[in-house]
């Protein structure tokens, strides 16, 4: 492999290995287990929590990946902007989510972010798979993993409201 076919296989996956540390990392930082979440009445079915950072890594790694793909195989550099626009916007998505339920104890708003956040996904799927049908499939575990969470937040609501 050339140098520049080289460069052009690593600079995207890198760019999109940073963009997702980013996101998740600014996420993290939002997330608080303080008593308030510890004294919220959580439904039976609700993963331990200890899963939720290492099913965050995986879906963040294939979210890069897909990211990566996309971008390698896109043939316009105008598909390469609303990628990036689009991923930007549901990292948004994603790291509002965080501050909604955990820093402002909203998880009736946090809901509405959810949904917004599972479009954004659908969104993505959609646009990558144009340029990456692989890309695409990758992003699957963060759409079904965005899906529970939604259900879980609406348990939460259900079986703590009002907020």
């Amino acid at each position: 492999m050339s140098n520049e076919s080289s460069s052009k296989f690593w600079l995207p996956v890198l760019g999109a290995a940073a963009g997702a540390t980013f996101v998740a990392v600014l996420g993290a930082t939002m997330t608080d287990l303080s008593s308030w979440y510890q004294g919220l009445t959580k439904p039976d079915w609700q993963p331990p929590d200890w899963l939720f950072g290492p099913a965050w890594t995986i879906i963040f790694a294939l979210a890069a990946l897909s990211a990566a793909l996309a971008w390698r195989d896109a043939t316009k550099s105008s598909n390469r902007e609303w990628l990036i626009g689009l991923f930007a916007l549901n990292g948004f998505l994603n790291v509002l989510w965080s501050f909604l339920f955990f820093r402002l104890q909203r998880p009736d708003w946090a809901l509405y972010d959810s949904g917004l956040l599972w479009l954004s996904i659908i969104l993505l799927m959609v646009f990558v798979f144009r340029m990456s049908r692989l890309g695409a499939l990758l992003l699957v575990p963060y759409l079904i993993w965005v899906s529970i969470a939604t259900v879980l937040n609406y348990r939460v609501i259900e079986l703590n409201g009002p907020f």
